[in-house]
């Protein structure tokens, strides 16, 4: 009795001695965290793209005008000193959470210094500044590779004429009324909430609001407002496709954007009290982590064929839709859908000027499957966000391949549930996700 009573007061020592350390590292860090938070807003005075949702304290924003000019060395000595903070921090932490959290930031920042550069003319190529801003480098293909998948495509599409024409007289087949638009979407976010709702529990509070609005460079957005609510805005300048509503309910809303904004602010922010995840940098390695798992929460949301299943039964109805075609046109999609990586191409090409207009249009309208409007809109998309699109082909790629690699297969969608959450409720850098599969 006496030996197990010496050992319980040698373990308090110790954890007495360990434990005022660890609180210690942990304020050292939550100030670094601020510094983080007061600087990205900063950032954000100047570049108005640069903040994409903030729900943190008021005490951090900034309280003076911005400069009149943009202060371009002042903010990089301040990105670079804070790397600097990090760096040192982490050399002398133990504590696994505290130095994930400083990597985490680290990675961030590299994308601060990134981002000021480019938005003070300064520029690199595509691959370095994707590296940067999201931690990666997509792949690239030959051209021959989207013309191997043109041609499986020209074989599955029935008639005559190009191949970009006879798929849009397919999916002409699929628009959208536009008197059926929100109560379409309506139904689809509905349906993908209830899916989400039985495997995650959200906050009692949770809402959004949808607004249809025009003159967009993108089809839908998501504006986390904080406290579990977001403002969801769809694009109406060009026709909405059937498939459309369903992607979009869960890429902005459930189980995308909407519910990885606040599984953050609860999991990480309001329960753990990290401040750094209340500001969400758009130009940063966590924007391929949010685009990624959104698109590939489509699947998991709508696994195999139930996605075929849910617009025929429900939504082509709704819509006033015939539901022939369907099979065929899903199938096209699913083929359209891996020529994805062709726009990325086009970013590459505009982003490193080597890509002339003609080029720009022949890769958009040949291998992305684009009539002239869209073309234009994918132009403008990329000429305002740059490597931005790697996020969304090559960031479902890497989340796809991970949750996979960690038993959530199409056969075990529990799995998929359980990791998908594990994803969306933590500090994740893309270079994780990929040394994880290797």
């Amino acid at each position: 009795m006496k030996k197990l009573f010496l050992h319980f007061l040698i373990i308090c020592t110790i954890a007495c001695k360990d434990h005022p350390d660890t609180d210690n590292s942990a304020q050292r860090l939550n100030l670094l965290a601020e510094k983080y938070i007061r600087l990205g807003l900063t950032i954000g005075q100047y570049d108005a793209d640069f903040v994409d949702a903030y729900y943190g304290p008021d005490s951090l924003k900034p309280t003076g005008l911005p400069k009149t000019a943009f202060p371009k060395d002042s903010l990089l000595r301040q990105v670079n000193g804070l790397i600097g903070q990090l760096i040192e921090f982490n050399s002398t932490v133990t504590n696994d959470t505290l130095a994930k959290r400083a990597k985490w930031m680290n990675s961030q920042l590299i994308a601060f210094g990134r981002r000021i550069n480019i938005y003070s003319g300064k520029y690199q190529s595509f691959d370095q500044e994707s590296k940067d801003l999201f931690g990666v480098v997509a792949p690239t293909y030959p051209e021959s590779h989207y013309q191997q998948l043109l041609a499986r495509l020209d074989s599955l599409l029935p008639g005559s004429g190009s191949v970009t024409s006879r798929f849009e007289k397919l999916a002409s087949q699929f628009v959208i009324p536009k008197v059926k638009v929100d109560t379409v979407f309506k139904t689809a976010i509905a349906e993908a909430r209830k899916r989400t709702l039985a495997h995650y529990e959200l906050p009692a509070n949770e809402n959004f609001t949808i607004e249809y609005v025009t003159g967009k460079p993108w089809s839908g957005y998501n504006w986390y407002q904080g406290n579990y609510q977001s403002k969801i805005q769809i694009s109406i300048d060009m026709p909405i496709f059937i498939e459309r509503a369903i992607d979009l309910a869960c890429h902005e809303g459930y189980p995308g954007h909407h519910v990885y904004n606040m599984l953050l602010e609860k999991s990480l922010y309001k329960d753990k009290h990290q401040v750094e995840i209340a500001l969400y940098p758009l130009f940063s390695p966590q924007s391929l982590i949010a685009e990624g798992s959104a698109n590939y929460g489509i699947e998991v949301a709508f696994p195999g064929s139930e996605k075929n299943k849910f617009l025929k039964e429900v939504l082509l109805p709704l819509a006033g839709l015939k539901t022939e075609n369907t099979d065929l046109y899903m199938e096209a999609l699913a083929l359209k859908s891996r020529l994805a990586y062709a726009r990325n191409e086009v970013a590459r090409g505009i982003v490193d000027g080597t890509f002339n207009s003609a080029e720009q249009t022949k890769w958009l309208k040949t291998y992305g499957l684009r009539e002239d409007n869209l073309s234009k809109k994918d132009v403008a998309f990329i000429n305002k966000y740059r490597s931005y699109v790697i996020n969304y082909n090559y960031g479902q790629d890497i989340i796809k391949t991970y949750i996979e690699s960690k038993g959530g297969t199409a056969d075990n969608p529990a799995k998929r549930w359980e990791v998908f959450r594990w994803l969306l409720s933590n500090q994740v850098r893309p270079a994780d996700l990929i040394d994880t599969k290797k």
